[in-house]
């Protein structure tokens, strides 16, 4: 972003706790394999993610256990047949964080990096966050149906100032689709639902859309958005006119407690039979339909959170918040929050 935007602290008596505990996204699989090592801020930790010869991926601690060296490849750390190469003194690591060589003397057995639990979906690597370092309190879901008929997925990444709380309470404030996105006709299907990490929400809408420049378009849309803590929204979109299935997952992760990265990931599922088509899809071959519109759709879902972006970036956490009757859910929302600030004093409960 290039707009100046005030610096909103997220430490204090009407802020958030800046890292919720959870499963928060480090890099695709394919990032992983392509770069050989990856370094990153992430949740205010320095890391490092590699792969090793049998497939297996690690997400580490970026300070060497033996005098403290950071093993990014910004500073010559590097991947030897499968293991991390400290650039200080050549201390080798293996993907459960021990030390196996060193150039000149055994390795010493207290020699560990510290590792995080990963778990990876579709080829997206997430690491857990536990508040004081605890295990993982919840797991994330398996894999949605996959193969042909879904297209690769597309991933775009934006960086800005905020809190995953506050954008992942979109899925359920159904009143900003249509003041700041303008969706018309928002309403919810169902109400939302609870079971531990996991809210799930339900809410149909109309878009006008100019589809590449060529003429307006109506869709009518069908959403499910599946959340499993604050970094990991999963939502199912099936457009009924064209009969068009689509998915999208929005994945947001603290970088220092004040930056956040919210990474958009794309999916289109085949269409055969569209029930109505978009011009010129007609003549675009099947197998290449779903790639095509997920190549148009992706920037579309970039320009709204966009326009969030400038609202997250210069606003500020209230709680409570004075809610009106058409707010649905929100409160909800900030209940079901509660459960991921393990840190907070018992009496409060957590952000209301």
């Amino acid at each position: 972003m290039t707009k100046k935007t005030r610096k909103r602290p997220l430490k204090g008596v009407d802020d958030l706790p800046a890292f919720p505990e959870g499963w928060y996204f480090i890099a695709s699989r394919e990032a992983v394999l392509r770069e050989e090592l990856i370094e990153k801020t992430w949740m205010g930790e320095d890391i490092v993610a590699w792969c090793d010869e049998e497939g297996r991926i690690c997400v580490a601690d970026a300070k060497c256990p033996h005098l403290g060296a950071h093993l990014g490849p910004s500073v010559g750390g590097k991947v030897r047949d499968g293991c991390l190469v400290c650039p200080f003194h050549g201390f080798e690591f293996d993907t459960t964080g021990q030390c196996v060589a060193t150039p000149n003397a055994p390795p010493p057995r207290a020699a560990k990096l510290k590792v995080y639990e990963t778990r990876e979906i579709l080829g997206l690597v997430f690491a857990w966050w536990g508040s004081g370092g605890r295990p993982p309190q919840w797991h994330l879901p398996a894999d949605p149906p996959g193969g042909a008929e879904w297209c690769e997925l597309g991933l775009r990444t934006l960086r800005f100032r905020g809190h995953p709380q506050e954008t992942t309470e979109n899925s359920v404030d159904l009143g900003h689709l249509r003041y700041v996105h303008g969706y018309d006709s928002v309403h919810p299907v169902g109400s939302v639902s609870v079971d531990g990490a996991y809210m799930k929400s339900c809410f149909d809408f109309k878009r006008v859309r100019r589809i590449v420049g060529l003429k307006y378009l109506v869709y009518e849309v069908s959403a499910v958005t599946h959340v499993h803590g604050l970094g990991y929204s999963f939502v199912e979109i099936h457009e009924k006119t064209i009969d068009m299935n689509w998915r999208l997952w929005v994945l947001v992760t603290p970088v220092d407690g004040t930056l956040v990265e919210l990474v958009l990931v794309s999916q289109t599922r085949e269409i055969r039979k569209p029930g109505r088509f978009i011009t010129g899809l007609q003549f675009v071959p099947v197998k290449l339909r779903h790639k095509l519109m997920n190549h148009i759709l992706l920037p579309q879902q970039i320009r709204d959170v966009v326009q969030d972006v400038v609202i997250w970036e210069n606003k500020r956490y209230r709680s409570p918040p004075r809610l009106c009757q058409s707010d649905g859910p929100i409160g909800r929302y900030r209940r079901y929050c509660r459960q991921f600030y393990p840190e907070l004093p018992a009496e409060t409960g957590g952000p209301t």
